[in-house]
C-alpha cells in the first residue's frame, strides 16, 4: 500500500524547517524563518520540499505544524492589547504573585511585569466560596459598565477569571455573555476553561497569557490555512501542542497558550521514538537550533511531564522569576543558547553569550544581512567547524572575514586577544551554559545522567553535543539521520490528542468516589470531544492521574490511577503508589501521613503512528573513507590540528571511524573530538561512544 504523504513544519527563531514523508521515503529542508510574516517562511518551504520530492500540492495527506510564535510573543511583548476583569478586591493578584522571591537576597529584584497593565485590570462585585456555592451574586450592571471603557482603551482581548470560579464557572460564563455584547468582535478567555485549577495566581496568569496570545496566533494559524489552501493544499492541518499530543487548527485557536512549547516538544517525541527504536531506556535529549537549546531527560521511552512551565524568565535557571503556565507540558530546561545567540562582554569584562538571539533577521555576522555582532555560528565558523559553502545544504554561503570582523571587535581587542581565541572562549562558554543547564535539570527532577545516552539533533546539537557529553560525564552519544530538522519529524511521530486538567480536593481516606468518578467522566468526555475532530475514527487510549500530596505539604505528585471507575478497594494501591513515587524523588515516604488529592489529569490520544521501517542493511563493520581534511581548533586543548571529513550520505551501514573528525551533511554537521569512536547503526545514526575519560 502507497504511503501517505505528510507534511511536518517547525517554525523556529531562526529557521524553519520541513519533513516531508512519503512512499519513496523522507525530504527534509531548511529556509530562513520570516520573522515579520512566518507564513511567507512556511510557503517558500513548502514550495521548495514539494519540488525536491517531485511531488504536487494534492498529494499532501496530512499538515502537521508547530511554533514558537506564542513564546516570543510573550517574551517581546508584542501580544495583543489585553484586559483582565476579577473578583472585587482581586485586582492586583497577577502582581502580587506569591509573595515569593526568586533570589532572597537581591535588594533590587526585578519581576516579570504581567502582561494585563493595572489600568486594565478592572474588578466586578461576585463571590464563589471555595465548594462553588455563591456567597455574592455575580453585579451584571457593573459588568456592562465596563464595556464603555474596554471600547475607549481599545482592548483587543479580554480574559475574566474570578476566585474560585475553577469549582463554578456561572459567573465567569455570564460575564462573557454580557462582554460579547458589550465589546462585539473581543476574543474572551475565560479562566475556567483554560486553566481550570486551584490557586488563582497560576489560573489567572494563564488566562491572561492566553488571551494575550489569542489573536496574533489566530490571525496568523487563520493566514496559514488560507495560504495552504490557495496553492491546492486541502489536506487537514494539525497543531503540535506542548503536551506532544496534536489537536486541530480550531482548538489552537482556542487555548493557543498550549503552543508555547510545540515547537520544542516535537523535539522530545524525536527523541523519545529514536530511544525506542534502539532501545535505549535513559535518555537524554539535547536539542540546539538557532536560538535556543532544549534539554530533556525521557525514561521508558516516554519524556519527562509536567503540568506547569516557566515562560520569560529574568533569571537565568532561577525558578519564579517568570510568568508561571497551568498547561500540560514536555519538561524541559530551555536556555538562550543557539546558533544565532550573541556574545559580547559584560561590565567586568567577561565573555557572555546569549540569551539575545540575531534570529534569521539579520542573523550572525558571517549570514552577510548586515549582522555586526557576533554569534556562535561565527565563532564555529572561525574555529573551522563549518564549512562555509556547504552550510545549510550550501543554501547559505558564509561570511568567514564578516565573521572575524565582528569577533574582533567585540571581543578580541577588548581582551588582547586573535580572533581565534575570542572565538573558543565564545564556544567553551555556550557549551558550559548549556551543560550547566543539564546539570540543574536533573537535579530538580532527582536523577542523574549515569548510563544515559544523549540522543543531539537540532541544527547545533551535533556540532556542541559531544563537548557537553563530556562536561555532565555521558559516554554515549548518538546522531539520528534528519537530525537537523529533528523537531519536524517529532511532529510526525506525535498522536492526536488532548489532555483535561481539573482540581477536585479530597482525602484519599474518604474519597468521594461519586464525585471522582463524575469529574473523571466528563473529563474524559471533553478530551474525547476534542480529539474526535481531528482523529478521523482512529483507535484511542487513555491516561488518568491524580495529583496528590501529604496533608499540609504544598506541592503535589502525580500518581497514576486505574483506566475505569475507582471504588473503595482501590485506595491502598493508590496509596502504596504515591509512597513508592514521594520515595523516590525524596528518598523515603512519610508512613502514617494522610494523603489528599488536589487534581485529577485524564489524556485521550491516539496510538503513535507507525515509523517507516528500518531498512535491512548489511551490519559488517569497515573504515570510513574521509573525504579530506580540515584544520579545526580543538576546544579542549585550544591546539590547531587537521580533522578529518567525512559525507554523511557516503557513510553506509557499519562504518566506523575515530576523532577527531567532522561529519557534514546538508543540515547540519557532527563534531567528533578526540577520544571518540563512531560507527554508522543498522537504523543508520551515527553512534558516539567516549574511549577516554
Amino acid at each position: 500500500m502507497t504511503r501517505p504523504a505528510r507534511l511536518a513544519i517547525d517554525i523556529g527563531g531562526t529557521f524553519t524547517d520541513l519533513a516531508l514523508e512519503h512512499s519513496r521515503g523522507r525530504t527534509t529542508t531548511k529556509v530562513l524563518t520570516t520573522p515579520g510574516a512566518p507564513e511567507e517562511g512556511v510557503m517558500s518551504g513548502v514550495r521548495k520540499i514539494l519540488a525536491a520530492a517531485a511531488l504536487a500540492p494534492s498529494d499532501i495527506q496530512l499538515i502537521i505544524h508547530g511554533t514558537t510564535l506564542a513564546t516570543n510573543a510573550i517574551i517581546e511583548r508584542k501580544g495583543a492589547r489585553t484586559a483582565f476583569i476579577t473578583t472585587e478586591g482581586f485586582r492586583d493578584v497577577l502582581a502580587l504573585r506569591d509573595e515569593s522571591r526568586y533570589d532572597q537576597y537581591d535588594l533590587n529584584i526585578v519581576l516579570p511585569e504581567p502582561l494585563a497593565p493595572r489600568r486594565l485590570r478592572l474588578t466586578v462585585p461576585e463571590r464563589l466560596d471555595r465548594e462553588g456555592r455563591v456567597l455574592l451574586p455575580l453585579d451584571e450592571k457593573a459588568v456592562r459598565a465596563l464595556g464603555p471603557y474596554l471600547r475607549q482603551q481599545q482592548v483587543e482581548s479580554i480574559a475574566v477569571g474570578f476566585l474560585h470560579g475553577f469549582v463554578n464557572s456561572t459567573h465567569e460564563r455570564r460575564t462573557a455573555e454580557i462582554l460579547g455584547k458589550e465589546a462585539p468582535g473581543v476574543p474572551i478567555s475565560l479562566a475556567s476553561e483554560v486553566s481550570p485549577e486551584m490557586r488563582e495566581w497560576e489560573r489567572f496568569s494563564t488566562t491572561v497569557a492566553n488571551a494575550y496570545v489569542l489573536p496574533p496566533i489566530e490571525r496568523y494559524l487563520r493566514r496559514l490555512e488560507r495560504d495552504l489552501r490557495e496553492i491546492r493544499i486541502a489536506a487537514p492541518i494539525l497543531i503540535m501542542l506542548s503536551g506532544g499530543n496534536l489537536t486541530t487548527i480550531d482548538t489552537a485557536c482556542r487555548f493557543p497558550i498550549r503552543l508555547v512549547e510545540s515547537g520544542p516538544a516535537g523535539g522530545a517525541i524525536f527523541a523519545a521514538s529514536i530511544a525506542r527504536q534502539c532501545r535505549y531506556e535513559r535518555v537524554l535529549s539535547f536539542d540546539m537550533g538557532g536560538t535556543t537549546a532544549k534539554i530533556c531527560l525521557i525514561d521508558g521511552y516516554a519524556p519527562q511531564a509536567s503540568r506547569s512551565f516557566e515562560v520569560a524568565r529574568i533569571g537565568r535557571f532561577k525558578k519564579g522569576s517568570g510568568l508561571p503556565l497551568r498547561i500540560p507540558v514536555i519538561d524541559m530546561v530551555e536556555i538562550g543558547a543557539g546558533g544565532g545567540s550573541l556574545a559580547g562582554l559584560d561590565a567586568l569584562g567577561r565573555i557572555t553569550v546569549g540569551p539575545e538571539s540575531a534570529g534569521a533577521d539579520p542573523g550572525p555576522a558571517c549570514y552577510g544581512r548586515g549582522g555586526a555582532r557576533p554569534a556562535v555560528t561565527d565563532a564555529n565558523l572561525i574555529l573551522g567547524r563549518y564549512d562555509p559553502q556547504r552550510f545549510a545544504g550550501g543554501s547559505l554561503a558564509l561570511d568567514a572575514a564578516a565573521a572575524k570582523a565582528a569577533l574582533v571587535e567585540a571581543i578580541a581587542r577588548p581582551l588582547g586577544l586573535d580572533a581565534d581565541m575570542a572565538a573558543l572562549g565564545v564556544i567553551e562558554i555556550v557549551d558550559e551554559n548549556m551543560a550547566n543547564a543539564a546539570r540543574v535539570h536533573a537535579i530538580e527532577s532527582g536523577k542523574t545522567y549515569g548510563g544515559r545516552t544523549m540522543i543531539a539533533f537540532g541544527g547545533g546539537g551535533p556540532v556542541h553535543g559531544l563537548r557537553v557529553a563530556e562536561k555532565i560525564g555521558v559516554t554515549r552519544v548518538l546522531i539520528p539521520s534528519g537530525a537537523g530538522v529533528g523537531s519536524a519529524i517529532g511532529f510526525l511521530r506525535a498522536p492526536i490528542g488532548y489532555e483535561v486538567v481539573r482540581s477536585l480536593y479530597q482525602r484519599l481516606g474518604s474519597l468521594d468516589l461519586d464525585a471522582v468518578n463524575g469529574l473523571i467522566a466528563d473529563m474524559l468526555k471533553q478530551a474525547a470531544s476534542v480529539v474526535a475532530q481531528g482523529s478521523f475514527g482512529a483507535e484511542t487510549h487513555e491516561r488518568r492521574l491524580a495529583f496528590m500530596r501529604y496533608v499540609g505539604q504544598g506541592h503535589e505528585i502525580a500518581v497514576p490511577l486505574p483506566a475505569r471507575a475507582l471504588t473503595a478497594s482501590d485506595a491502598p494501591a493508590i496509596r502504596a503508589a504515591y509512597d513508592a513515587e514521594y520515595a523516590r524523588f525524596y528518598n523515603r515516604p512519610v508512613p502514617g501521613s494522610e494523603v489528599e488529592a488536589i487534581s485529577f489529569a485524564v489524556t485521550v490520544a491516539t496510538f503513535p503512528p507507525p515509523q517507516a521501517p528500518t531498512p535491512s542493511a548489511e551490519t559488517s563493520a569497515y573504515r570510513a573513507d574521509s573525504a579530506g581534511a580540515r584544520k579545526v581548533r580543538d576546544t579542549v586543548t585550544g591546539e590547531v590540528a587537521d580533522w578529518a571529513i567525512y559525507l554523511r550520505d557516503r557513510l553506509n551501514v557499519g562504518a566506523s571511524f575515530t576523532g577527531p573528525a567532522i561529519i557534514d551533511e546538508a543540515e547540519t554537521s557532527t563534531l567528533v573530538g578526540a577520544g571518540w569512536r563512531g560507527q554508522i547503526t543498522p537504523e543508520g545514526y551515527i553512534e558516539l561512544i567516549r574511549e577516554i575519560a
